[in-house]
């Protein structure tokens, strides 16, 4: 399955079997729900080929050597593992884990002076770890930029769970110009704004840079974002350490984004190309936390290239490119 074609998969599951996963997680609790983790494994192991396939493929490159059975297994499994503690996050129980906080000094100094924040995450463990935040200050404020139609299950849910929260979803699926308004507003209130910028929508523009050893595209959209609303860019990684332990790690990457015109395509490769060295390097740390379930390396179609000076629309960026899909 390729880059450009990921949307068409549908939920892992369904919608049925995700309501059925988040009813036994919230009555019947999370040891019994953890042990529901196992058949749940054995099922996108033995029927989804195309997600075992791309695992597979993702694990060579990242563990240097081809990629046992067991090692897929564990693949999935550490994927249904955060997939069901999202239950429990968004519900708010945060006492049943051992959540680890790095690096938020810096993040809640610059919320502290009523500036807003692009949270930029990834598909590399479990971004709802930020709620970990409310436990220092729960006067945070975080909007979280979602494609609704494209995880419907996962909303509704959601608005279950924690009703504040879901009001607050950006709407990915709109139009790009109303999803900048939308941003820029809560950057103006002093929210932290959360969007996962290492996932291609088809048709976006991409920028072209190796990880693991090899080209992949990644969205550019994200950046012109950040670039036109002057906004700083932290960047954040939620690592499921196994059991009840998830290390959640912030690092300040800049302070405002410049992406001059003249020069856009050379200082687009080069912020993503130090984002994605980050990323990397909590791969190698955290390999079975990657959550990226198809062809991530190759497209049937070659990406667009990223636009030079002149090319494209005056400085506004076409797509958020993000959802918070596996």
């Amino acid at each position: 399955m390729s880059a450009d074609n990921w949307k068409q998969r549908p939920e892992g599951g369904g919608r049925v079997a995700i309501r059925l996963i988040g009813g036994i997680a919230r009555h019947g609790g999370r040891r019994i729900a953890r042990a529901c983790l196992y058949p749940i494994t054995a099922y996108f192991f033995c029927v989804r080929g195309s997600e075992r396939r791309a695992s597979r493929d993702y694990l060579r490159r990242v563990l240097g050597r081809p990629a046992r059975a067991i090692d897929v297994a564990r693949h999935i499994h550490t994927f249904a593992a955060t997939i069901l503690d999202r239950v429990f996050l968004l519900a708010g129980r945060l006492s049943l884990f051992d959540i680890r906080t790095g690096g938020t000094a810096q993040l809640l100094e610059q919320l502290d002076k009523g500036q807003g924040v692009l949270v930029f995450g990834s598909h590399l463990g479990s971004f709802d770890a930020l709620r970990a935040l409310s436990r220092q200050r729960p006067d945070l404020k975080l909007r979280v930029l979602l494609d609704r139609s494209h995880n419907a299950a996962i909303t509704e849910l959601l608005a279950e769970l924690d009703p504040a929260l879901a009001a607050g979803i950006i709407d990915a699926g709109q139009d790009g110009p109303t999803v900048a308004l939308a941003i820029q507003q809560a950057l103006q209130e002093g929210a932290m704004v959360s969007l996962l910028v290492d996932r291609l929508r088809p048709g976006e523009t991409a920028v072209q840079v190796p990880l693991l050893g090899e080209p992949a595209a990644f969205p550019a959209t994200p950046w012109l974002l950040a670039s036109v609303l002057k906004a700083p860019v932290v960047l954040a990684f939620g690592l499921y350490r196994g059991g009840n332990r998830y290390d959640l790690l912030f690092e300040p990457f800049e302070s405002v984004v410049e992406i001059p015109r003249a020069v856009r395509a050379a200082t687009l490769s080069a912020l993503i190309h130090r984002y994605v060295g980050r990323l990397e390097h909590h791969l190698r740390a955290a390999p079975y936390n990657w959550f990226n379930f198809y062809d991530f390396w190759q497209s049937e179609d070659p990406p667009r290239a990223a636009p030079r000076h002149g090319a494209g629309p005056a400085d506004q960026p076409d797509d958020t490119g993000t959802g918070q899909r596996h």
